[in-house]
């Protein structure tokens, strides 16, 4: 059985000595990509990449420009603005999912990238999760509750409906309420441990 593909990190940065950072901080855990400027970064974008680390002002198309186009394409990836540029209202109407102001350190920018990940995975394990109770509910409302009691792909449905619940409740552990997951998001963005 061969090794899993690492998760792959797409810098787009402007600045080369910034750039280079960030991929040695990287380059042990992830698969990276560097494009120096808008267009270099939407090239190297692809269906396999997971992470964007986009600085926002950049020479050509800045980064709310090769953002826009990112949600454009619909990729699935999860984008960190790593920017100078001091976030303002204009950042509400933006679709990334991680804001860091420069400098940065290294545990942030990796607290940061792992963040994104477990975000993505989670997103596509509450997909599957919402999938299954669709399809529970649907059978609950067209057959009686003695066929259900019969069937073993109803009690696997359940059964399996459980145990994703529990792992769902897991990666959500510790975060009681809005206040907290927010402190929580700063806490990250920040680089702060938890």
């Amino acid at each position: 059985m061969s090794e899993p593909d690492p998760p792959v990190v797409l810098i787009v940065e402007d600045e080369p000595d910034v750039a280079e950072t960030y991929k040695l901080w990287l380059q042990g855990d992830y698969e990276v990509r560097m494009g120096q400027n808008g267009d270099e970064g939407l090239e190297l974008l692809d269906e396999r990449v997971d992470v964007v680390l986009l600085d926002r002002m950049m020479p050509g198309l800045s980064g709310d420009e090769v953002l826009d186009e990112i949600r454009e394409r619909d990729l699935g990836c999860r984008v960190a603005m790593v920017t100078a540029v001091e976030p303002d209202f204009d950042i509400l109407e933006m679709g990334f999912d991680a804001y860091l102001s420069k400098p940065i350190r290294s545990e942030q920018l990796h607290d940061t990238v792992t963040n994104l990940l477990e975000r993505s995975e989670y997103d596509s394990l509450l997909q599957e999760y919402y999938a299954l109770v669709e399809k529970q509910a649907t059978l609950e409302a067209t057959k009686s509750s003695a066929e259900l009691a019969e069937s073993d792909q109803y009690a696997e449905l359940t059964a399996e409906i459980t145990e994703m619940r529990e792992g769902l409740d897991d990666t959500l552990g510790g975060i009681e309420d809005d206040d907290d997951f927010i402190a929580t998001l700063r806490g990250l963005s920040n680089g702060e441990e938890e």
